[in-house]
């Protein structure tokens, strides 16, 4: 789903809200979860999943275009894991 169809969602449940606040409510949660996880913090939305910060060790790469080993250095990724509720729905 996309950010626009996220706020056409949420302004069609709650009528009373204007496309433009609705638009700022869906920026807001994102912006807070998004400076949750650059301060390593931990995500949780009950029923939903939860995001938080894994640490991606050093490896040896291979440059697809040369073929050449390049030395990758280690990096901090997001990682989201989907809740019981969840993945039961998904796979019922």
């Amino acid at each position: 789903m996309l950010r626009s169809k996220l706020v056409e969602q949420i302004n069609k449940k709650f009528s009373y809200l204007s496309n433009k606040e609705a638009e700022q409510l869906v920026n807001i949660i994102f912006s807070e979860i998004i400076h949750a996880l650059t301060e390593g913090k931990r995500v949780e939305l009950r029923g939903f999943g939860s995001f938080s910060i894994k640490n991606r060790m050093p490896r040896i790469a291979r440059n697809p275009k040369t073929g050449e080993s390049v030395e990758v250095g280690s990096k901090l990724m997001p990682y989201f894991r989907a809740s019981k509720d969840l993945n039961n729905l998904i796979n019922s």
